[in-house]
């Protein structure tokens, strides 16, 4: 039954929206997957969408897949490129990855408004400016 699954519990594992400002001087913002863990995370498949709603009409993105073979530990992996035109929306990413033979998955959502100048804190895994996931 339900509960005799063992769902085991994400740790150390987490997603950033970050930005960076480019050699055009122009700004970036990209989304990056972070292991904490002192172990490799493997065959992490990770879905992205945004949804919600913009002067009351209903909008949502289309779902992306990313396939990251291998995260290191102590590391980061870029996910994708995200444009400012959608901090309005929730923007949430799925994460799926195995450590040895368990599998591990937990939802992110950066809810609208919260990315923003205003909530930029100094990310040290990424050498980088943005909003880290708790």
């Amino acid at each position: 039954m339900r509960k005799d699954i063992n769902i085991p519990e994400v740790k150390n594992v987490t997603v950033a929206v970050a930005k960076k400002t480019n050699e055009l001087n122009e700004e970036e913002w990209s989304v990056h997957l972070i292991n904490k863990n002192d172990v490799d995370i493997e065959n992490t498949l990770v879905t992205s969408k945004g949804y919600g709603q913009q002067n009351g009409e209903q909008q949502k993105t289309s779902t992306l897949r990313h396939f990251l073979e291998t995260v290191e530990a102590q590391s980061t992996a870029l996910i994708e490129p995200i444009q400012p035109d959608l901090f309005h929306l929730y923007n949430e990413y799925w994460v799926s990855y195995y450590i040895g033979r368990d599998i591990f998955d937990r939802k992110y959502v950066f809810v609208p408004e919260s990315i923003s100048e205003d909530n930029l804190i100094y990310i040290k895994e990424l050498e980088m400016e943005g909003i880290l996931h708790s």
